[in-house]
């Protein structure tokens, strides 16, 4: 904990110097307070570690010194004493809050091993609310990587979302982040200190998936050979995600709309009615619309899941955060190795920039954390990268139109303007100037290209003023 700080509380000059000395000797930064209202104006101007008060002051007492540390909340151990001891006065004490008790006449050994049982004490909690911040800052939402516009609507749901109670469906492809997502708005709402349960519906065979979710009783089926707890009991007073919930059966899709509307279930084989104090998660990478209209999803069940819907951008409409995971990625699957990559090369990050991650940001991750392992030196060359990779970018590359661009470079303005004006006149030029023909050439509206056509100050050859 470093140098610690100890206040002494005593109306009394002889008591004050007394504890100072012993305190003193232990390597303790000791300051005394004459009384408790004295004590109260030091403890705003500096942090104490302890505080050990008389019971027994003029102006405030020692209680009200200790309850003052609890309702500010102050990071601090408070100890009272007293030579006037009795019962009722220790159990007051300790029910305001005081860590520890003790009766004059005391002897110095005593109130050093009170002391330091008190340090020992405030060590542990700080380290048990450093230990839950950790856990806590793994799924804030701040942690979740990218910084584009679309990632930024993401982090502003969830920061909108996270506080309240109300049903989320997770939407987006394989490999995007939705379980991050459904931790962090957990992790950020007043159900956190509480449990989140992850269920993949996708995973678990339909005939076991409904005792996984509610749980059963002894007896209910060929093998149930006791009573098992479901996922929902699980997380009481916490959330749970139904990741994948798209691959539900209908049947269990009928239980699940009922769990959401009644806010109770039955375990298989139970005949008793449980409250679900949860709040529910849900999340798929199927187009859930889709699945409606094909009728492989209730739509019922769908509205009541489609509460609040937040997207996840695939990785291909974010590329500008490619560079920013990787970074991330290094620093996590690297940090063991004194000798691990450090970076990619400008050509290997130029070849991942132009891959469309079918996997996205999973199999991104597994890219970098591939190369930690089996490259050699400090930067991750074009050759290093998997097959894979190369012929995806390849292929993606040879679709880009090309241009010589000069040493000296150009106005890029100009140049789109110039783009623009010869693709306007080649579909014209088609269309034989049916303006209808070539603003379906060029998919756009009729207005639109008209628009356009004004603005470049484009005239068909006939109509071109000789003078």
């Amino acid at each position: 904990m470093g140098s610690q700080n100890i206040l002494i509380v005593d109306d009394e000059i002889q008591n004050r110097e007394y504890l100072s000395e012993i305190l003193t000797e232990e390597d303790y930064n000791v300051t005394s307070a004459i009384n408790g209202k004295d004590a109260i104006s030091k403890l705003s101007q500096e942090v104490f570690h302890v505080v050990l008060t008389d019971l027994q002051m003029p102006e405030l007492d020692g209680l009200e010194v200790i309850r003052h540390l609890v309702e500010n909340r102050l990071n601090c151990i408070g100890i009272i004493y007293t030579g006037y001891g009795s019962v009722k006065t220790a159990v007051d004490a300790m029910r305001l809050g005081a860590f520890d008790y003790i009766t004059k006449p005391f002897k110095a050994e005593e109130i050093k091993v009170v002391v330091k049982k008190a340090l020992d004490h405030l060590a542990l909690q700080e380290e048990n609310t450093y230990l839950k911040q950790q856990l806590k800052a793994r799924y804030k939402f701040e942690n979740i990587i990218g910084t584009s516009d679309k990632m930024q609507r993401v982090f502003g749901m969830i920061d909108k979302v996270a506080s309240t109670d109300s049903t989320v469906l997770i939407l987006g492809e394989s490999g995007t982040g939705k379980e991050l997502v459904a931790r962090a708005l957990h992790y950020n709402s007043p159900r956190s200190q509480n449990p989140f349960v992850p269920v993949n519906c996708g995973a678990i065979p339909e005939e076991l998936l409904e005792s996984e979710l509610f749980g059963h009783e002894k007896g209910a089926f060929t093998g149930a050979f006791r009573t098992r707890i479901g996922r929902f009991e699980l997380a009481n007073q916490g959330s749970i995600l139904l990741d994948e919930v798209s691959e539900m059966s209908p049947n269990l899709q009928v239980k699940l709309l009922r769990v959401i509307q009644e806010r109770e279930f039955e375990r298989v084989g139970g005949v008793k009615s449980m409250k679900a104090d949860v709040r529910i998660i849900a999340a798929t990478n199927r187009n859930l619309e889709e699945e409606v209209v094909q009728g492989r999803f209730r739509e019922d069940l769908y509205y009541r899941l489609n509460v609040i819907p937040i997207t996840l951008p695939p990785l291909r409409e974010r590329k500008e955060d490619i560079p920013l995971l990787i970074k991330h990625f290094l620093g996590k699957y690297g940090s063991d190795k004194p000798t691990s990559v450090k970076a990619f090369s400008k050509k290997a990050m130029s070849v991942l920039m132009q891959y469309r991650w079918p996997g996205n940001v999973r199999e991104l991750e597994n890219i970098v954390e591939r190369m930690v392992v089996l490259c050699d030196g400090n930067e991750v060359e074009l050759s290093d990268l998997p097959d894979k990779v190369l012929s995806g970018a390849a292929t993606v590359d040879s679709d880009i139109p090309q241009i010589d661009l000069p040493e000296s470079g150009i106005d890029l303005s100009t140049a789109v303007n110039e783009f623009e004006k010869s693709i306007i006149i080649q579909a014209l030029n088609k269309s034989n100037w049916v303006k209808n023909r070539a603003a379906k050439l060029l998919h756009v509206n009729r207005t639109t290209l008209v628009e356009k056509i004004k603005k470049q100050k484009l005239q068909k050859p006939t109509e071109v003023n000789l003078g």
